[in-house]
């Protein structure tokens, strides 16, 4: 099992856009009491601020969104419909709402407990390795997240992201996909060419 640096708080302390052009390629890890899983990050989206009508700051501060108006560097962790688990890194300097939603792995270590959380009691053939991490609710899944990390600190702690020294992806930037306002920003960045990416393919260099 591969160990990397864990990326700092000032790394997060950015302009959202840079930080998610960044993020893509380095590895987001959940070491819990069943054994540790991980996974390259190869997608993910920028929501930026109250004048963003797809970000949860856009109706300002509640009790929910607080974490995004906090500390850079913090998991933001939902519910969406009340079904699948989104977890966020939190950007920006504090008291300025903005963070990166994780939206795609490429699975790296506890291939096996992916696939047991992801099966459950379905006991169904084996998912493949590339279908583990795609999507933000199946890789929430996968790795045990949870709404227990929500405001967990990702520069030290159990949930983490880390340089790995994986090398540097080439990216495509496209829309932000599964939401219904704001999708005029091209706000999501892929790696390029990545078999576990999720929903459309981009097209823009």
């Amino acid at each position: 099992m591969s160990k990397g640096v864990i990326l700092s708080r000032s790394f997060y302390a950015r302009p959202t856009l840079r930080v998610a052009r960044d993020l893509i390629g380095k590895v987001l890890v959940h070491d819990t009491r069943a054994g540790v899983a991980s996974g390259i990050i190869v997608e993910a989206e920028a929501y930026i601020g109250e004048s963003d009508p797809a970000c949860h700051a856009a109706p300002g501060p509640t009790k929910r969104n607080a974490p995004l108006y906090g500390s850079p560097g913090v998991a933001y962790v939902y519910l969406n419909y009340g079904i699948h688990y989104l977890v966020n890194a939190v950007t920006e300097v504090e008291g300025s709402p903005a963070a990166v939603l994780i939206r795609a792995l490429e699975p790296k270590d506890g291939i096996a407990l992916m696939r047991r959380r992801r099966a459950g009691a379905r006991q169904t053939s084996e998912i493949p390795v590339d279908d583990l991490c795609r999507g933000p609710g199946n890789l929430t899944k996968a790795l045990g997240i949870t709404l227990a990390q929500n405001g967990r600190d990702l520069t030290d702690g159990a949930l983490r992201i880390e340089d790995q020294q994986d090398g540097k992806r080439p990216v495509r930037w496209s829309r932000r996909i599964g939401i219904n306002v704001g999708v005029e920003q091209e706000w999501r960045v892929t790696a390029v060419d990545s078999p576990a990416l999720s929903g459309r393919r981009s097209k823009k260099l």
